[in-house]
């Protein structure tokens, strides 16, 4: 039986697996880099940690097989994470990082980064990651709209996300879902917003 719930902190280790094995434009990750913890370190766990209220998990038999989370306010949540989360970062990855790791971490520690020229009107933003076996049975759409939801409630009236442009499947997906190809940041980059509320 697969249900949506919100985040609880046992769901941890669930959420960095899940966001590994989908972490290379939608596929598998491991071995990729120097951690394979890493990808969780920089697009899930800092979320689950300052933003749980807006965290929730699909669940099969209660095990997570996919999330959607974010932040109502990136402005505000680029600030926690600039004071709390990158002293961890520095922290767990001390010293030279590995090749195959540093362009990926140097993001990490700067999270001003998120705050893109252009994305003003789109205070909210979110990931999703969903485990291949439960991908195309419409849960994508219901994690979406039940994050949605709560960001509107909140006071967010537009969110966006950033996507690989390879990954031509989800950003089907996404445009199914009424977001729309937003004209900002570099050129090697993808960022979609739409509205909150439902149309």
């Amino acid at each position: 039986m697969l249900t949506i719930r919100p985040y609880r902190a046992d769901d941890l280790a669930a959420c960095y697996g899940i966001c590994v094995r989908t972490g290379a434009a939608g596929h598998d990750a491991r071995g990729k880099f120097g951690s394979d913890e890493l990808l969780g370190d920089l697009f899930a766990a800092p979320y689950l940690a300052l933003e749980p209220q807006c965290a929730f998990v699909l669940t099969d038999d209660d095990v997570p097989v996919g999330y959607v989370l974010g932040t109502a306010d990136t402005p505000a949540y680029v600030r926690r994470y600039r004071e709390i989360w990158v002293p961890r970062l520095l922290e767990r990855y001390p010293g030279e990082p590995a090749a195959s790791d540093r362009s990926l971490l140097q993001l990490g520690l700067h999270p001003e980064n998120m705050l893109v020229p252009g994305l003003e009107a789109y205070p909210a933003h979110l990931h999703i990651d969903l485990l291949p076996q439960v991908q195309g049975g419409g849960h994508g759409r219901a994690l979406i709209e039940r994050f949605l939801r709560t960001v509107h409630t909140a006071g967010a009236p537009a969110v966006y996300l950033g996507m690989d442009p390879a990954n031509t499947r989800a950003l089907g997906f996404y445009e199914r879902l009424g977001f729309r190809v937003l004209e900002v940041g570099d050129p090697d980059d993808l960022y979609l917003g739409r509205p909150t509320a439902a149309p």
